[in-house]
């Protein structure tokens, strides 16, 4: 009786502890990828976009196969579907997001780019129900409201002073990049066989090189590059902590969970930005913005007891 309550129960286990592994896993990707708001920023003031893209996944692709090579994994064979699909995938995530985010935050600061990232979780939602064909439950919707209410409480006041022109060109910009971001993380759970999430940032690592390649080898002889110690820097941690670190954290994370759960992650996305921005920055936090962050923490304990009651 006893080997086999335990054999039966293993199963359930295992499931109840990826159901709370894998947004978390997600949360903390998303936390990474909040930072490059920040560097995003210290990049364009020196390096242009696509060079930066190109330079991020040259760094970052020789650790990927490193450790592919450590791990003694194989590369994944995919079909022609598949293989359309990833390079789509790597156009968007790997490319657009990068470029569309470097221009948007150099016309509309950090603070406005954390107001656009604030509709990251809808919009992916929207992507889970229409591409994915996804029926979350109440408190899913009720907490992706949450935090989409959260994540916009964040930046409620909008920087003043700008260029009008200049500052909505920056956030229709950003607001393209968090189109791409959508597409990039929820893209891969549409492929028809599943791919390790190593292999699988490894792919998204070289996609990203090989498409910029042509317009960063143009943007080196037309546009003129100031290698200032940040922005090398931060062009390094680019490309070794929101890279490599979020790639793993994320795709690890999604095939732990459903792609609804998944967008609710993206959540974090914004309150990573803002603070810090504040702290890089030394733009003030107020209320408000404190507020919105415990919304974002309440949708996140709400998700958290749904994945209990599923």
């Amino acid at each position: 009786m006893s080997p086999t309550r335990s054999s039966s129960t293993l199963p359930s286990h295992h499931a109840a502890r990826d159901a709370l592994m894998g947004p978390w896993l997600c949360g903390l990707a998303m936390v990474l990828v909040g930072s490059t708001v920040v560097v995003s920023r210290l990049i364009g003031d020196a390096i242009e976009p696509f060079l930066a893209t190109a330079l991020r996944h040259a760094a970052a692709l020789p650790v990927f196969l490193l450790m592919m090579f450590a791990r003694r994994e194989a590369w994944p064979r995919v079909g022609w579907r598949d293989g359309a699909l990833l390079l789509v995938q790597a156009a968007a995530g790997s490319v657009g997001y990068t470029v569309l985010l470097i221009e948007g935050v150099q016309r509309c600061g950090p603070a406005d780019a954390g107001i656009v990232a604030g509709t990251l979780p809808a919009v992916s939602a929207l992507v889970c129900a229409g591409w994915l064909g996804e029926r979350p439950g109440w408190r899913l919707w009720a907490a992706i409201a949450l935090a989409t209410v959260g994540v916009l409480a964040v930046a409620a006041s909008p920087a003043a002073g700008e260029a009008a022109p200049l500052r909505w060109l920056g956030i229709a910009l950003v607001l393209a990049a968090i189109g791409c971001e959508s597409l990039f993380i929820l893209a891969n759970k549409r492929l028809s066989m599943p791919i390790s999430p190593l292999a699988l940032s490894t792919l998204m690592s070289a996609g990203g090189l090989l498409l910029c390649l042509v317009p960063a080898a143009w943007a080196w002889g037309s546009s003129p590059t100031v290698w200032t110690a940040d922005a090398v820097s931060a062009v390094l941690y680019y490309a070794w902590v929101p890279t490599v670190g979020g790639f793993l954290l994320w795709y690890a994370g999604s095939a732990r969970t459903t792609g609804t759960r998944a967008s609710l992650a993206t959540a974090w996305l914004p309150v990573s930005a803002l603070m810090l921005s504040a702290l890089w920055f030394g733009e003030p936090i107020r209320a408000v913005q404190w507020m919105g962050l415990g919304c974002v923490l309440a949708a996140v304990v709400l998700a958290a007891l749904d994945s209990h009651a599923a």
